[in-house]
């Protein structure tokens, strides 16, 4: 009985061995990213990974069948071209993004969401040279002979949460002492929607995505007034990531150089600024 006993008890420990070698081979094909030819180190092995939140065209929505498209999608794309690997992109709420903390929590490599560089922003985030320089406008349903915030009095002014444009209205209607409500809504979408269906009067993010709006949906919204606030927008990177930002820079000089940004710069937005 003792040999059985003790057969047993070496099948059993045998067994154990087996799961344990088994489980470490199953932890060795997980994915603990991967080092560039350049020396960049990225999150997933072969991928740039994106973070980014949905939607905000001509920046970056998704197109007909469901894939991510847009201005700053295109010029991503040049980074990992550069990097000899492909992008790919997370939908994930802006305030993650703007903390710092989707980055820091290794959940991209790089942030894309028409995020405008900002001196706050710069405490948490590694900001790229500029891409684009930002203005904000005023949007109304067509036919609202409104121009200016004053003309708002009594009346909802719409804005995007966590967004410049929220903190540039906020701002002017505390400043002025405007009679002026502001809605904040989560996204794009959203804000939108609110302006169409008259919750809100008005309407206030960056100009190029009223102007997509406003292209998709002919007749039905305008822009009011436009804003320069000397805003620009930058791509991110997490504190220290100093070799994937000087990639993305790089990226960023060569498409201005040959001619590549302008190319996709008309594509997305439209003739671009001779000034």
């Amino acid at each position: 009985m003792k040999s059985l006993g003790y057969s047993r008890r070496m099948a059993t420990l045998a067994t154990a061995a087996a799961l344990v070698v088994g489980g470490l081979a199953g932890c060795a094909k997980e994915d603990t990213g991967g080092t560039t030819e350049g020396g960049v180190a990225l999150i997933k092995a072969g991928a740039l990974t994106t973070c980014t939140h949905l939607p905000y065209a001509p920046f970056q929505a998704p197109d007909e069948t469901g894939k991510v498209v847009g201005f700053d999608v295109a010029l991503v794309d040049l980074v990992a071209k550069k990097l000899g690997v492909t992008q790919e992109i997370i939908d994930t709420p802006f305030e993650g993004i703007k903390s710092g903390s989707d980055l820091n929590a290794g959940k991209c490599d790089i942030a894309a969401a028409g995020m405008t560089i900002t001196d706050e922003r710069k405490q948490v985030l590694d900001f790229s040279d500029p891409y684009f320089d930002a203005t904000q406008a005023l949007a109304v349903l067509t036919g609202n002979q409104v121009k200016t915030l004053e003309e708002l009095a009594g009346k909802r002014v719409g804005v995007q949460g966590g967004t410049t444009g929220e903190d540039y209205i906020k701002t002017q209607v505390e400043q002025k002492s405007l009679d002026i409500e502001v809605v904040s809504y989560k996204d794009l979408a959203a804000q939108q929607q609110a302006l169409a269906t008259k919750q809100v009067d008005a309407a206030v993010n960056d100009l190029p995505v009223w102007n997509e709006y406003i292209k998709n949906n002919v007749g039905k919204v305008e822009v009011a007034a436009g804003f320069d606030t000397g805003e620009q927008y930058g791509f991110a990177v997490k504190k220290g990531n100093a070799e994937l930002l000087k990639a993305v820079n790089e990226s960023l000089a060569a498409a201005r150089a040959d001619g590549t940004y302008d190319q996709i710069y008309a594509t997305w937005i439209g003739a671009k600024p001779t000034a």
